[in-house]
């Protein structure tokens, strides 16, 4: 039973609307906040529940048509409570049914299953240590508490009963941050994580990239997979400038474990300029590019399905030198070209005009004599984790090019090496789970193109070949509804748009009561996180990206460490490595 003091009492409610409660006399309406976990005492079991609404009620009209004047202090607290009184809905999110035994102090074991979604978590087996001899389980919700039964707050051994604690021996954990009212760890169970395709979302300056940076430490601090981070905007790698904060800057991955993560970059200038100084240089032909690279950027490019088409035409000619054949062509070429393959003239021209685009990125060669995309996929091979920096070269055709012809690469080698592994079942062939981080998701999964994309095949595959997605967008909306469905955590920060909360909940059972919580998020360092890698959704005030967390985090000690400490930590690692 619960020891503090209750603050209502649960007077209506259903399975699917929730519960209705009528707050003590004591309890002050103004604490009870959207989001918050309060616990309900039933006679059986007792139930973790989300405040999903705040109200007033009066329990006769007369006294809302003549309310007391404003001076009159003592009619106020005469009505307080008995003609005035606040209300608040709960949503049941898990039962726990306890099961006393006697003589002897046993563990807690703890079966989850998400009850919110309408996929189910299956289970996960947890321990805790109680204060008290008892087994307890948490199930699904599945009735609710009797009438007038007590609803307390959450204690902290309930937090930690369904979400853990870091430290755990047993699991992956890892604390992404805290309850908006309490200070107890909510914790991400990471194995499940990289399991599935995952997604960071919320409007612009919502600090999408500092959760992101959050998991990605976290992944790379519990060893859970390798990651792949296309940096669009160098926020991740190296030092980036802080959120909200112009003069001050927050560390980046490179710099917090400079033994675990390489960077490579398309802008080699740039990235020295910003202080990096063992940034790898990376460089793509002509002769990688494929077709569906280029219908990827084909909006970009202005490409017609006509020059697409004559596109195919070339390939099927010249193969991967398809590119390189068309630039170097001549009018009278391409005449000859149409008239013995039957392409369109116009449409060549237009494709071949439109492609001279490419000569103006930096890191495009006609041919390179290194395989960088190979050296990569050695890195993560290796158990490195791997950011490629964009620099001057973030411009949308860069991005989405760059970042689908290495991806499908990487794919293709992990689709091998999975199905090695499936076939010899030797665990020495198993390949290590990979996160592939990409911003501006919708962008690559986009109804029209989701189908031609390798991020569209890497979202329907799940976990078949080991190698899934983080993805990071302000328009969850502009996502293929189906890749959505398949979103397995979705860690969200405040969306106003109609659309794309609608998005967010895709797939989602009992998703009403979730949206008013989402809808009253705070714009900085608050976010809703439901799915695959936690029991139940839970509000979290996020964890602070700041030198107490480089401290529990990173392989530096960043507290006792100055900037020239640092940089000479990551040239020994450099050395190390043989670089």
């Amino acid at each position: 039973m619960n020891s503090g003091q209750p603050l209502g009492s649960v007077t209506h409610g259903s399975l699917s609307q929730g519960l209705e409660v009528r707050l003590h006399p004591d309890v002050s309406v103004e604490d009870m906040r959207v989001g918050k976990f309060l616990i309900v005492e039933g006679v059986r079991s007792r139930f973790f529940c989300m405040l999903t609404d705040v109200a007033l009620s009066t329990s006769s009209n007369r006294i809302v048509a003549n309310p007391p004047s404003p001076n009159d202090d003592f009619l106020r607290d005469v009505l307080a409570g008995s003609g005035t009184y606040g209300t608040i809905n709960l949503t049941p999110m898990l039962m726990f049914t306890p099961e006393t035994v006697e003589g002897q102090d046993t563990a807690l074991s703890i079966e989850v299953r998400n009850p919110r979604l309408n996929v189910s978590n299956g289970s996960s087996l947890a321990s805790f240590q109680p204060q008290s001899s008892s087994n307890m389980e948490l199930l699904p919700v599945k009735t609710i508490p009797s009438h007038f039964s007590q609803v307390y707050e959450a204690s902290e051994r309930d937090f930690r009963a369904v979400f853990g604690w870091e430290d755990d021996p047993h699991r992956r954990n890892f604390a992404i941050g805290q309850p908006l009212d309490m200070d107890v760890p909510i914790c991400l169970d990471l194995d499940r994580f990289v399991e599935r395709s995952n997604g960071v979302f919320g409007k612009s300056g919502t600090g999408k990239s500092f959760l992101t940076r959050l998991l990605l430490s976290g992944i790379i601090r519990k060893r859970a997979a390798v990651n792949l981070i296309f940096d669009m905007h160098s926020e991740y790698g190296w030092e980036a400038v802080s959120e909200g904060k112009q003069f001050s800057t927050v560390k980046g991955l490179r710099q917090l474990f400079p033994g675990q993560v390489q960077m490579y970059t398309l802008d080699p200038e740039s990235t020295k300029r910003r202080g990096v100084r063992d940034a790898q240089e990376l460089y793509l032909s002509y002769d990688q590019i494929e077709i569906e690279d280029i219908r990827l950027v084909g909006q970009e490019l202005n490409l017609s399905e006509a020059s697409l088409d004559n596109a195919n035409i070339l390939f099927s000619e010249f193969g991967k030198s398809w590119i390189l054949q068309l630039l170097n062509m001549t009018n009278e070429e391409i005449q000859m070209f149409c008239d013995e393959k039957r392409g369109h003239k116009g449409s060549l021209l237009a494709l071949q005009r439109k492609l001279m685009r490419l000569e103006n990125l930096k890191y495009m060669r006609s041919a390179c004599p290194h395989n960088y995309v190979d050296q990569i996929l050695q890195s993560l091979e290796a158990g490195k984790h791997v950011v490629v920096e964009f620099g001057s070269q973030s411009d949308m055709l860069s991005y989405m090019l760059v970042t689908n012809m290495i991806t499908r690469r990487i794919h293709r080698a992990y689709v091998r090496k999975a199905e090695k592994f499936l076939q010899s079942k030797n665990a020495s062939d198993r390949p290590t789970p990979l996160v592939i981080t990409i911003e501006e998701a919708h962008r690559f999964l986009d109804p029209s193109v989701v189908g031609q994309t390798i991020f569209g095949t890497i979202a329907r595959e799940m976990r078949k070949y080991f190698v899934t997605l983080l993805v990071v967008d302000q328009r969850p909306s502009g996502i293929d509804n189906e890749v959505m469905s398949q979103i397995g955590t979705r860690i969200t920060a405040l969306l106003n748009d109609e659309k794309d909360i609608d998005a967010i909940f895709t797939g989602v059972s009992g998703a009403q009561s979730l949206r008013s919580v989402l809808a009253k998020l705070d714009s900085k360092q608050q976010a809703l996180i439901l799915g695959h890698a936690v029991p139940m959704p839970v509000v979290v005030r996020t964890r602070p990206y700041d030198t107490q967390f480089y401290a529990e985090i990173g392989d530096v000690a960043w507290e006792e460490k100055s900037d020239s400490e640092v940089f000479a930590a990551a040239e020994l690692a450099k050395a190390d490595l043989g670089f």
